[in-house]
């Protein structure tokens, strides 16, 4: 092995030192967003998770001027008042003590959340069929159940929509829910009682559900997706399914294909816009467009970590998608012929083909470009309306 001369042994050494000075830098930069992270994980609410305050804040609120936007305010009930009440004028000024005369009377109107629940009783009239002798008992189109005895007292079906709507939608938990209906509607349930709502909720659901599901596989397109759940704490998945016209959840125990397949079919044959997740490559009638979405989230991830040359290709890709929606848009618009969109699309291949081609030196970039090597098909599709769903 031949020895290295003295100026070559300095330049290795001045090498390796900027080579150290870099992984420095990147273990500054990583621990620094580790401690953040850590730091966001013990606190208690959003509000304190938002790092310093800025030097020179906006004002709050709205600007004034032109672009104020119009200044809203409670409009007049239209209906009748439930409640009038009558505020008459003191008889002495409350300043000086004289004497007061009516000048004219002013309405205010004021809406109110009811404190006091409303009870109904229902008076059943049971009898049997004279014929048969089959028992029959009538219900009326506000009951929400046909239990006696025990099982007599119930929450009417306003109070059940209202609980379906706390946790699907504001997200409360049951045992929110049940403390909210005691104290604010006056209406005692517990957290159990606020569960089963929700089940016969679902369960009177449950047609219009499967109903959705059947449309799932007449779509022109989908976008499928999962994502970590729990069932009674052990890992599971939330497999999402969108159409055109429909969007369906479906929790199983897996994440493989056949949970796919029994909500799509084997043999779709439409467009599937998804993330490159294996499974969905076993839809082998489907045409496949790759989730530009999912890639620019990922280019994100990789710029948030990025020191130096590493930031190059995460960068360039980002671009070249944000410029093939910029080219889907002026299609739409109508701002390129079809020759012209065909021009604009050779050439976004032509820079992927190249950006390809580098080197990569950071295995998360070589981890990006080998992936978009294996959805080459299905991401140069850059002039196809699918791409709509995937901006």
């Amino acid at each position: 092995m031949a020895r290295l001369s003295y100026e070559q042994l300095l330049a290795e050494n001045q090498r390796l030192q900027q080579r150290v000075a870099k992984l420095e830098e990147q273990v500054r930069h990583l621990t620094a967003q580790l401690q953040e992270a850590l730091r966001v994980t013990k606190r208690q609410a959003a509000p304190f998770s938002q790092g310093p305050p800025m030097a020179n804040p906006n004002s709050p609120g709205r600007k004034a001027g032109a672009h104020y936007g119009p200044k809203a305010h409670r409009p007049i009930p239209t209906r009748p008042p439930d409640e009038v009440i009558d505020v008459p004028l003191p008889e002495v000024c409350p300043n000086c003590g004289g004497p007061t005369a009516e000048d004219h009377t002013a309405e205010q109107y004021q809406a109110e959340i009811p404190r006091r629940p409303i009870i109904r009783r229902f008076d059943l009239h049971i009898g049997h069929c004279q014929r048969c002798g089959k028992r029959i008992q009538p219900r009326h189109r506000l009951q929400t159940s046909d239990a006696l005895g025990a099982a007599a007292s119930q929450i009417g079906p306003d109070g059940q929509s209202a609980i379906v709507h706390l946790n699907k939608h504001a997200g409360l938990s049951q045992g929110k829910i049940a403390d909210l209906f005691t104290r604010m509607v006056g209406i005692p349930i517990t957290p159990s009682g606020v569960c089963h709502v929700m089940l016969r909720a679902a369960r009177r659901c449950e047609p219009i559900y499967q109903r959705i599901l059947a449309s799932v596989p007449q779509a022109p397109w989908i976008v499928p997706d999962e994502t970590g759940w729990r069932i009674g704490g052990r890992l599971a998945w939330m497999h999402g399914f969108v159409t055109p016209t429909a969007t369906v959840y479906h929790i199983a125990r897996g994440r493989g294909y056949e949970v796919a397949e029994s909500i799509i079919g084997e043999r779709y044959s439409g467009r599937m816009i998804h993330d490159g997740w294996s499974s969905y490559d076993k839809f082998v009638f489907a045409l496949h467009q790759q989730c530009l979405d999912h890639l620019l989230r990922r280019c994100k991830a990789l710029l948030a970590v990025a020191v130096t040359g590493a930031v190059l290709f995460p960068r360039q890709v980002r671009q070249l998608l944000l410029d093939s929606l910029d080219l889907r848009d002026r299609r739409d618009d109508g701002q390129l012929s079809p020759p012209g969109v065909a021009v604009a699309v050779g050439r976004l291949e032509s820079r992927l083909d190249r950006m390809l081609c580098w080197i990569k030196t950071h295995p998360d970039n070589e981890r990006l470009a080998k992936h978009l090597v294996e959805r080459l098909a299905s991401l140069c599709c850059w002039s196809s309306s699918c791409i709509d769903t995937c901006s």
